[in-house]
């Protein structure tokens, strides 16, 4: 398999990960992504690995965790707004991981979280 075929199965197994709530699959994958590969849009691709843990550590109940990490994510992924080659509603994902912070900072407990502060995401035509 040739390297941006090997790149495209990473992000979209990591992409439909996502759209399953399964943040931890998502994150490796990305993760995977990220760490083995050097290519032009690496920040957007840690900003996606934030977002995924931070949904994650709200699912093991850690708020904190999930609240740096909501925070470190959004200028990564507000830097690609005016253009990105892979996710066709970024300004969506970027509101409400805002929101979904803002709800985390006002919760007593984990359990109170708010899921429909996460979307699915939808991927460019352009996008593998």
């Amino acid at each position: 398999m040739n390297k941006q075929l090997e790149m495209d199965e990473y992000f979209n197994k990591g992409f439909d990960a996502f759209n399953k709530q399964n943040f931890y699959d998502a994150h490796e994958h990305w993760e995977d992504l990220w760490t083995n590969y050097y290519f032009k849009d690496r920040l957007f691709i840690q900003g996606l690995i934030q977002v995924s843990v931070g949904y994650y550590h709200i699912t093991n109940l850690n708020l904190k965790g999930a609240n740096g990490l909501f925070t470190k994510c959004l200028p990564k992924l507000e830097k690609f707004l005016p253009e990105n080659m892979r996710i066709e509603n970024l300004p969506e994902l970027v509101d409400i991981v805002n929101k979904a912070k803002i709800c985390v900072n006002e919760l007593e407990t984990a359990k109170e979280f708010n899921w429909d502060l996460v979307i699915k995401l939808k991927r460019k035509v352009n996008a593998s």
